[in-house]
């Protein structure tokens, strides 16, 4: 196994984004489905979110023992938002996640570190179509459609997450974590899980 390869785990597609001694860093090759941040329109981080309770016990179900026994759980920080200061949260033990705002700028889809920590003036969005890396960061969803998706660093309000453009750019001011028709809950938010598998 090697950085950028295609696995099958589970009833999925991985891609693998890191290797370090006997584990990989594995994330979804494809927007696997679309939920809400949160299931309420409140302030709330990563923590206690409900997208977050949900790939921990639900998703993680979804696998058979054998697969649960090389999932890899690990303490993940979840950062402020760098441009306005949200509190990204207390630190988390995760078997399954999303990626943070740091994760996906500066590590494992290329460093775009110089764009993220020097915004331009009266910059509030992260529209950077220069950005040599936007083409690493574009998922599809299972119909080949191209889609949005979360991040779990917090947007410009504790109501809001940051997440990917369809194009790859990063929108760092956030959409709101439960967003579209309230009354019937549904969000077209798409999601990418991770996950630190062991190397049999």
């Amino acid at each position: 196994m090697k950085i950028e390869d295609k696995i099958q785990f589970g009833k999925y597609v991985w891609r693998v984004l890191a290797i370090e001694d006997d584990r990989a860093l594995i994330i979804t090759d494809k927007i696997i489905e679309q939920r809400p941040y949160h299931n309420k329109y409140v302030d709330i981080t990563w923590a206690d979110s409900s997208l977050r309770e949900y790939l921990n016990t639900e998703f993680y179900n979804s696998f058979s023992k054998k697969e649960k026994d090389r999932i890899i759980p690990v303490v993940n920080k979840n950062p402020d938002n760098p441009w306005f200061g949200t509190l990204g949260g207390r630190d988390t033990e995760d078997k399954v996640f999303i990626p943070s705002l740091e994760e996906l700028a500066c590590k494992y889809f290329g460093d775009s570190s110089a764009l993220l920590y020097n915004p331009r003036k009266n910059q509030r969005y992260w529209y950077e179509r220069k950005d040599k890396n936007n083409s690493k960061r574009i998922a599809f969803d299972e119909d080949k459609n191209f889609w949005w998706y979360w991040i779990r660093t917090p947007g410009r309000f504790s109501v809001k997450a940051v997440y990917v453009f369809p194009d790859g750019n990063i929108g760092i001011h956030g959409n709101n974590i439960k967003k579209g028709n309230v009354a019937d809950g549904f969000c077209a938010g798409g999601v990418r899980p991770l996950m630190w598998i062991s190397l049999e």
